[in-house]
């Protein structure tokens, strides 16, 4: 009787073996995304409204801010701040370095809030920028104060229409966080990357990390375009109904 092999290119029985590891991983890589979305969502805001209204002093700054963050490489700027601020020793000394800049997590969200601040700072602006000209005409016509336009009228419009390029930052965020690994810390990819060291393996490691990351972007996908559906849904009617209205016209009247 032949003995029939059955070949598996991964090694299953070991993924699962240590798959809380790769739990632990997930879990660090939505922790320092996620926390660094929310910060530099919150300082991106401010940031935006003073590239839209052109101040004299305020804008110069931040838009050198935005070009030096998108114009260097994300691993640059987390291993300046992780490695490069300990050789002063004025820093060492001061009350940041024990509970904050001597952690590899604290180095690592910092960069990344920075990083993601930068960009959401240009996509808001852009998007405060292409506010319906109408829409500021009715809030100034009815009284509104330069602060009213912008809290009640202006930042809720650029919110919305944000809404898809914000999911696209969101995504780039999380695949830039595999950063993370390559300063000590165990997220998704570190854990692969110990999988593969531990016991010699190619790249089963490898494979589970992506499946994973796969995954996580499956859902904010999912998120996201439920958000779409919800805060865009006066846009998809207005683009159906001037769809429908341009069929319905005779050739020589849309001529």
């Amino acid at each position: 009787m032949e003995t029939v092999l059955t070949y598996i290119p991964l090694d299953v029985a070991l993924i699962a073996a240590n798959f809380d590891r790769f739990l632990y991983g997930v879990w660090m890589t939505l922790n320092l995304t996620f926390l660094s979305l929310v910060l530099g969502g919150l300082l991106s805001i401010p940031m935006a409204i003073a590239r839209a209204s052109g101040h004299a002093v305020l804008n110069p700054l931040v838009q050198g801010y935005t070009y030096v963050f998108r114009g260097t490489p994300l691993l640059v700027q987390t291993y300046l701040i992780y490695y490069g601020v300990g050789q002063f020793e004025v820093i060492r000394q001061s009350f940041l370095w024990d509970p904050i800049l001597s952690s590899a997590w604290w180095c690592a969200l910092i960069a990344f809030t920075l990083n993601t601040a930068a960009y959401t700072t240009e996509l808001l602006r852009g998007a405060i920028a292409d506010t319906p000209k109408g829409e500021v005409e009715a809030a100034i016509a009815t009284g509104h104060s330069y602060c009213s336009r912008m809290r009640r009228i202006i930042l809720p419009s650029a919110f919305r229409r944000a809404i898809p390029a914000y999911s696209n930052e969101v995504i780039f965020m999380l695949h830039g966080s595999v950063i993370a690994s390559t300063i000590t810390l165990q997220d998704i990819l570190g854990v692969g990357r110990w999988l593969n060291g531990r016991y010699y393996l190619a790249y089963e490691g490898f494979i589970t990390a992506a499946v994973l990351y796969f995954l996580i972007v499956l859902c904010i996908t999912w998120i996201f375009r439920s958000i779409e559906r919800r805060y865009l849904r006066h846009l998809t009617r207005r683009a159906t109904t001037a769809s429908s209205d341009a069929v319905s016209l005779p050739t020589a009247e849309r001529i």
